[in-house]
């Protein structure tokens, strides 16, 4: 991969490999204190216990951000049956536990092909959704019920692998706007069940993907020898 040498004032689109419990913002803005960016954004959030491809923008490139999050997105992970949390991932504690000894390859199959074409579906309550002008996960931290609006997208693809269930190993290609930790919570509520995400990755936008992106220290090492600046050891 090579480093453009650009200067901050410059526009350039950024790949980023998203650290495990980095938000999105944490990733954009330490780029923007390493550089001094005056203008950066990302195109699509991960939620913290998240990591894959993340793209930022700086300068006149903050312009294509719009053109970036409403491409198609690849995400591999996994997800477990029996068990559910209020954000339906590992961020909060464990609130429920449900049956898994009915549970078929034909139910399992059910599921996967009714959250697979065009679906509505109702955000998690931990999500950064705005609801009457405040963030979702704001409300849910104070225990605050909120009226969630259904959205449409579309699931072109969801393959999933059950060799190791209740782990349930997954891929799925995506529109803008889907929401993996809903599908995994639908899911279990399709299957009978529960189940939470243990792990996500998102490995395209577009025509960008994981492979083709920086860790996020190596990129700043190498942009700061390109552009000949001081270097931390």
């Amino acid at each position: 991969m090579q480093i453009d040498t650009n200067t901050p004032d410059d526009g350039e689109v950024i790949l980023i490999n998203k650290p495990l419990t980095w938000t999105s913002f944490d990733v954009a803005n330490k780029l923007k204190r390493a550089y001094k960016f005056k203008k950066i954004g990302h195109a699509g959030t991960l939620d913290p216990l998240a990591t894959g491809l993340l793209i930022l923008c700086t300068g006149k490139k903050t312009k294509q951000i719009d053109t970036y999050q409403a491409q198609e997105k690849e995400y591999t992970g996994t997800f477990v049956m029996g068990k559910t949390t209020p954000s339906v991932d590992l961020e909060t504690e464990f609130d429920a536990e449900y049956p898994t000894d009915h549970i078929t390859p034909e139910i399992l199959e059910d599921a996967r092909a009714k959250l697979t074409g065009h679906i509505e579906q109702v955000p998690p309550i931990y999500s950064a959704v705005r609801v009457d002008g405040e963030r979702l996960y704001k409300k849910a931290r104070r225990g605050e019920v909120a009226e969630i609006k259904k959205r449409n997208v579309e699931v072109s693809l969801f393959e999933i692998d059950t060799t190791l269930f209740p782990s349930v190993n997954f891929r799925i290609i995506c529109s803008k706007g889907t929401y993996i930790r809903s599908m995994v919570r639908d899911f279990g509520e399709l299957a009978g069940s529960g189940a939470y995400l243990s792990a996500l990755c998102r490995t395209r936008i577009g025509a960008f993907e994981l492979k083709d992106a920086w860790d996020l220290t190596d990129f700043i090492h190498q942009k700061r020898i390109a552009l000949k600046l001081e270097v931390d050891e």
